[in-house]
């Protein structure tokens, strides 16, 4: 990694120093034709590059912006973009393309690239986040303590309230049931069922003015 930035720095660096002043770079004081460019990249000449930088480096970097949404993003997209033109300068062919639609071309690559990274960066944050344990949501929490509350409260009711509401509610039978279940006569499951709910609402209200 070190290498590589070192490289990239010295290169683009170079590159854009000597851009701002072709003439003293060995080239003449007119802008050289993108041939002239292509030519001198490919024998290895960094002013050469430099000129390339100059002319074509702001229009990647607003290509990467767009496609990126990240100027900083966008920034170091459009340096791998020359780094690359410069290490593969040796396979550039002018009579496949010139110098500008390579440079796209490559650009459009590390721009590929940067968008796999960025999804392969969300995909990792989403499996580490599944993988560990999240806390219920509020609603199902405040559920669980709803149901824990009721159920203490239930325990405290007097036996016979408490079995008729619980065959009323958990085992979903209707008073005539409850009272054939028991053997209790159906105005006494009433009048449990009736006294039970009264005191277990008084009991949870009171538990929920605590709070």
């Amino acid at each position: 990694m070190t290498a590589l930035t070192d490289t990239r720095d010295s290169v683009l660096a170079g590159a854009a120093s000597t851009a701002l002043a072709p003439a003293a770079a060995g080239l003449s004081g007119e802008q050289p034709a993108d041939e002239e460019l292509a030519a001198g990249i490919t024998r290895g000449d960094e002013q050469c590059l430099a000129a390339a930088y100059h002319r074509w480096g702001s229009p990647i970097y607003s290509l990467a912006t767009r496609a990126l949404g990240d100027p900083t993003e966008a920034e170091d997209v459009t340096q791998q973009v020359f780094l690359g033109a410069w290490r593969g300068r040796h396979t550039y062919r002018a009579e496949r393309a010139a110098l500008p639609a390579w440079l796209v071309g490559i650009a459009k690559k590390k721009i590929a690239d940067a968008l796999s990274a960025r999804t392969r960066r969300r995909h990792l944050a989403d499996a580490a986040a599944t993988a560990v344990a999240v806390p219920a949501p509020p609603a199902l929490a405040d559920r669980i303590i709803d149901q824990v509350l009721v159920e203490y409260e239930l325990a405290r009711l007097p036996a016979p309230q408490r079995e008729v509401i619980r065959l009323a509610f958990y085992d979903d039978l209707t008073h005539n049931q409850i009272a054939e279940r028991t053997g209790l006569a159906l105005g006494t499951v009433k009048s449990h069922a009736r006294r039970g709910l009264i005191r277990l609402r008084h009991r949870l209200q009171a538990v929920a003015l605590q709070q």
